[in-house]
């Protein structure tokens, strides 16, 4: 497939109306990648976590992740040069490696979206109701909550990618402002040695932890949890400025902020209250830092921020994980329906409200049969596994897509061949001992995950019969495949 009259033989679904281009801008586009990461959310659902599992060497732990996580933006950017589609891994994979495991590729990208969001949607909950005064662990109060958060979000989603963007930025300001200021006053906090503070040692800078009582496996998977969102920039490509050039920098901006307000949120927070405390208050630990930090009303701002993170990864995950979708069924691997864009607001409806509904639903069948904690903890190493597996592939695919570039300069031996390599045998570590380490049930979820692809895959070659499976290997030496509703 070298133009667009090859793409047409292929039988490519082409929509009437298309995404609005040159809609958003490249701080715009950031700030999606960082909210579908949901700093405030993460760090709630995670800073008891992974302070038990690094032994408080959290810190290291972070900063390690961060530098695959940069080669794996850097890998989206570069891809995203050769060839720009909110279908991204999924179609980057599908031809320069192979259509089939592209597809496998694509389906773990949207149960990973689909799943990522309704781990933070269950966040907000509680605390929303902890900012009216109302019980906490009202399980219908937090359903009604969760249930109305995700109608507004979807309702602003299909309306348009501009008013997406102004609602981000807006709830960023504010969300960033509370978790980045409250984690500075914690470790000021705890430097001046508060009573009931856990003191800094230097276990804390070590990747095993204090007396060596971490674990660097469990605590790997945590944070690659953690990272996991800022490639949503590359999802909205077709609607951002300079489509080809500006989601790539996004990526690497996102994951750059990322890693500042995730490093000094876990290391400022942890030591606010004992072990023990934060442990017992592991649901609301991120709120129970704060209160211990400054009181109940500090502690209200933390869930306000919470609020806000949970509602702005809502909003983006919807946004994402319908992009994929439409790009998906703009090959037909999926019914075509998904494919089709509204035309009064340029967005894909049809995707927006299954996104909406299935992500909705989940939340329901989670809250209704399962504890909060027991949510937490299931949801957050799915997510984090999937998250892994794609970002592999990921990098496969730029060294697939590049592979006749890699010795030609010293600078791609090292961009598009070492790095990326070291990069995916590090994920592959880390996936195949997570796996391991697993309870059985998570790693039944992620084999029940790749069987419903397999089953959907078939669907999509032999039932839709699909033109994407007969697609050729390219390279970056090839002109790319232009699909006619591209720009």
């Amino acid at each position: 497939m070298t133009d667009a009259s090859a793409t047409r033989d292929l039988a490519i679904n082409i929509p009437e109306a298309r995404l609005e281009p040159n809609a958003i801008n490249v701080t715009q586009d950031t700030v999606i990648g960082m909210a579908t990461s949901a700093p405030a959310g993460t760090v709630a659902a995670t800073l008891a976590t992974l302070a038990a599992a690094t032994a408080y060497g959290s810190g290291p732990i972070l900063l390690l992740t961060a530098i695959p996580m940069l080669i794996i933006a850097n890998a989206y950017r570069r891809l995203n040069q050769w060839n720009a589609s909110c279908g991204a891994t999924f179609e980057w994979v599908g031809r320069t490696i192979n259509p089939y495991l592209g597809f496998l590729t694509g389906w773990v990208m949207v149960i990973g979206y689909i799943i990522t969001t309704v781990a933070e949607v269950v966040v907000l909950g509680p605390s929303v109701l902890t900012v009216f005064g109302a019980d906490p662990s009202n399980t219908w109060a937090n359903i009604w909550v969760d249930t109305g958060l995700c109608m507004v979000m979807l309702i602003i989603a299909t309306i348009g990618i501009r008013l997406t963007a102004r609602t981000q930025i807006v709830m960023a300001a504010v969300e960033y402002s509370i978790l980045v200021g409250l984690s500075i006053a914690g470790l000021i906090f705890v430097l001046t040695h508060h009573p009931g503070t856990y003191a800094i040692t230097k276990g804390w800078f070590s990747l095993n932890g204090i007396d060596g009582k971490g674990s660097v496996v469990s605590a790997l998977l945590i944070s690659v949890y953690i990272y996991s969102g800022y490639d949503g920039t590359i999802y909205v490509n077709e609607e951002v400025k300079h489509w080809r050039i500006n989601p790539g920098r996004a990526a690497i901006w996102a994951t750059l902020l990322l890693t500042v307000i995730y490093t000094l949120a876990q290391v400022g927070l942890q030591g606010t209250v004992s072990p023990a405390r934060l442990q017992a208050n592991a649901a609301s630990a991120l709120i129970y830092a704060a209160q211990a930090v400054g009181g109940a009303g500090w502690g209200k701002a933390m869930a306000l921020a919470i609020a806000l993170s949970v509602t702005a990864a809502t909003g983006t995950g919807i946004v994402l994980a319908a992009r994929i979708m439409y790009g998906m069924a703009a090959w037909q691997v999926l019914p075509v329906t998904l494919s089709r864009i509204w035309r009064r607001f340029s967005t894909p409806g049809p995707a927006s409200i299954l996104a909406g509904v299935l992500i909705i639903a989940i939340t329901w069948a989670y809250m209704l049969t399962a504890s909060a904690t027991s949510v937490f903890s299931n949801v957050v190493a799915v997510a984090g596994l999937l998250f892994t597996i794609f970002y592999i592939m990921t990098v496969l695919a730029l060294v697939a897509c590049y592979r006749r570039r890699i010795f030609t300069t010293p600078w791609d031996l090292v961009s598009i061949g070492l790095l990326p390599v070291a990069a995916l045998v590090f994920l592959g570590w880390v996936l195949v001992r997570s796996l391991q380490a697993a309870p059985r049930g998570q790693v039944w979820s992620v084999v029940a995950i790749v069987a419903a692809g397999l089953v959907m895959m078939a669907v999509a070659r032999f039932g839709l019969r699909s033109a994407y499976f007969q697609v050729r290997r390219e390279s970056d030496t090839a002109s790319p495949a232009r699909h006619a509703f591209r720009r």
